[in-house]
């Protein structure tokens, strides 16, 4: 079959045409400063190097060391399993804090108790919802640095060699999205759940905001973190919680344990640099697969 003349410029165009917009495309992409994908960006410390004693509270046990098959459900091997207790007897606190932290694969989804527990057989008592975590915030200064945003500093004392730190802090407030389940043999013992992130920088009491954090355009680099605090406990009666204990013990723990986060999280003003001053460098597009929900 003969081809028009006609037709086979028009095609030749049509490609020329495509191949002129892809270009352009990336061009307006790179002068924008605009980063369709992410980089990853590696923690300073690991996780585990987190003290076991903070304050009055103490590391009880060792920290638990999952399989592959829940490394692979979990999605990353960058992660923290370990019990706080404070006090002793009768009058013992405990706190199951959990830490993971993600990136380079910014979209995945991280275990949330919404769905973990209810498929271990516990039954929901309270919906999630967003609760305030009053931590102590009285030594935090604000780091004013010309041309970066007014992060808040901590100075943390290490513990080994007495060293002071000025660690960056997150901004925004913390929010922990909240939930509460129990036992379906004994309704009186109730398990709550409170659970936060911290994506590049930010506070973050959901996937939604972990998901506009991470997908921020003039962002070259991208992470989060998830951190995750449980207490189980004894209520007196079906119309009781466990809520209020556990809002009052996470605010006491956090207050110690979000600044030694921190010195294991990227120091993010450094990144935020290092995105603005790479914008003449090449950007590839990406598609998300999936997205934290």
């Amino acid at each position: 079959m003969r081809v028009e003349a006609s037709a086979v410029r028009a095609y030749w165009i049509a490609v020329a045409t495509l191949a002129l917009s892809g270009l352009a495309f990336f061009g307006l992409v790179s002068q924008l400063k605009v980063f369709l994908s992410k980089e990853p960006v590696e923690l300073r410390r690991p996780l585990d190097t987190i003290p076991t004693k903070l304050g009055e509270w103490s590391r009880t046990g060792t920290d638990s060391v999952f399989t592959d098959i829940l490394i692979e459900e979990l999605g990353t091997r960058r992660y923290l399993d370990r019990i706080y207790t404070k006090g002793m007897g009768v009058d013992a606190r405990s706190l199951h804090v959990h830490i993971a932290y993600y990136t380079g694969t910014i979209d995945a989804v991280p275990h949330i108790p919404e769905r973990c527990w209810a498929v271990g057989g516990m039954e929901l008592t309270r919906n999630s919802e967003p609760r305030a975590i009053a931590i102590d915030r009285s030594r935090w200064k604000v780091n004013e640095v010309p041309g970066q945003k007014p992060y808040p500093v901590f100075d943390v004392i290490d513990p080994v060699t007495a060293n002071i730190e000025s660690v960056t802090m997150p901004l925004g407030d913390l929010v922990a999205t909240t939930i509460e389940f129990q036992a379906p043999k004994d309704p009186s013992i109730r398990q709550v759940g409170g659970y936060f992130f911290i994506a590049n920088g930010r506070l973050e009491s959901n996937s939604y905001g972990v998901r506009q954090a991470a997908f921020n355009l003039t962002d070259r680099y991208a992470y989060y973190c998830k951190v995750q605090i449980t207490k189980k406990g004894r209520v007196n009666g079906p119309d009781e919680s466990l809520i209020e204990p556990f809002t009052q013990d996470a605010a006491e723990l956090l207050s110690l344990v979000l600044p030694e986060v921190m010195r294991c999280l990227p120091n993010w003003p450094d990144w935020e640099q290092k995105s603005l001053s790479s914008g003449t460098q090449d950007v590839v597009a990406a598609a998300p697969s999936s997205r934290p929900q």
